[in-house]
């Protein structure tokens, strides 16, 4: 997805503070009157979110509804120039060209630096920690363990895909001083890459590992592994949900949702059903 949820990774440092604002139950009033919460989830990004209201992301919006007594209405989004501005897009102001904010926003990343640089929402409620993964082909490519000096040296001779401003291809682009620019290939999405990788374009490909996995399902000959180098600062992140600040009686409530969720197995089986590796954040 656009710039892995945009570049804002690089500053992950840890949960959002809380806010020190009184609970309000208006939103949550205004919800249960109209019997419907409406949930905010990017277009065109698999295995999260897709047309017709599917995905993960989707998925585990209507049961956070259902677990509230409410429908869910879906509200797919295309993502913005970054992610502050999704969130003042479909949380707390509107689109200016009219789409309405929605009453609670899926896959935003439950980070200090992005919820100090958006006051106006309340991130919280992490439901599943992503990963960046490496998709191989065994047959040029062994795992990858150590420091980036040795376990990296192979794409000084091998090419490796990524998605285009994304993590992974700052990561690679800037690691062993650029060593490895002229053989890091562009491609437009995570799917892209992965084909690239079924059509031998490359001999690897660095993701956020559920894009990888949905991308390579079925493609069980390319395995997909989590690299253990210590260059690489940022393991992982969790993802969670965003309401307007001040709508902490309304965060409190899907907070209950999600626990219970979490608690009889019904998040893990979300994940599964999709095919994908489900991580407790």
């Amino acid at each position: 997805m656009k710039n892995d949820r945009r570049l804002w990774l690089k500053g992950l440092a840890g949960l959002p503070l809380a806010m020190a604002l009184p609970a309000r139950a208006d939103a949550l009033e205004a919800v249960r009157e109209k019997g419907r919460l409406r949930i905010a989830v990017y277009n065109d990004f698999p295995p999260y979110s897709m047309a017709g209201g599917k995905g993960i992301d989707a998925d585990i919006g209507r049961a956070i509804a259902e677990r509230m007594g409410l429908a869910a209405e879906i509200v797919g989004f295309n993502a913005d120039e970054d992610m502050n501005d999704d969130l003042r897009n479909m949380v707390w102001k509107g689109h200016y060209l009219g789409t309405q904010p929605a009453d609670l926003m899926l896959h935003v990343p439950v980070d200090i630096n992005l919820a100090k640089s958006n006051d106006k929402v309340r991130i919280f409620g992490a439901y599943h920690r992503e990963t960046l993964a490496l998709a191989r082909n065994p047959s040029r490519i062994n795992a990858l363990s150590g420091s980036a000096a040795v376990a990296l040296e192979i794409f000084t001779r091998e090419k490796v895909g990524v998605e285009t401003a994304s993590l992974s291809d700052s990561f690679l682009l800037s690691v062993l001083n650029g060593r490895l620019r002229d053989n890091v290939v562009h491609f437009k999405t995570v799917a892209d890459a992965a084909q690239g990788l079924k059509d031998g374009q490359v001999s690897a490909v660095l993701a956020p590992r559920a894009e990888l996995e949905a991308a390579l399902a079925g493609a069980s000959q390319f395995p997909i592994e989590r690299p253990q180098l210590a260059e690489l600062k940022i393991e992982g992140w969790p993802l969670g949900m965003a309401v307007k600040v001040e709508e902490m009686a309304l965060a409190e409530a899907v907070t209950q949702a999600l626990s219970t969720l979490k608690g009889d197995g019904s998040l893990a089986a979300i994940f599964k059903r999709h095919g994908i590796s489900f991580l407790p954040a």
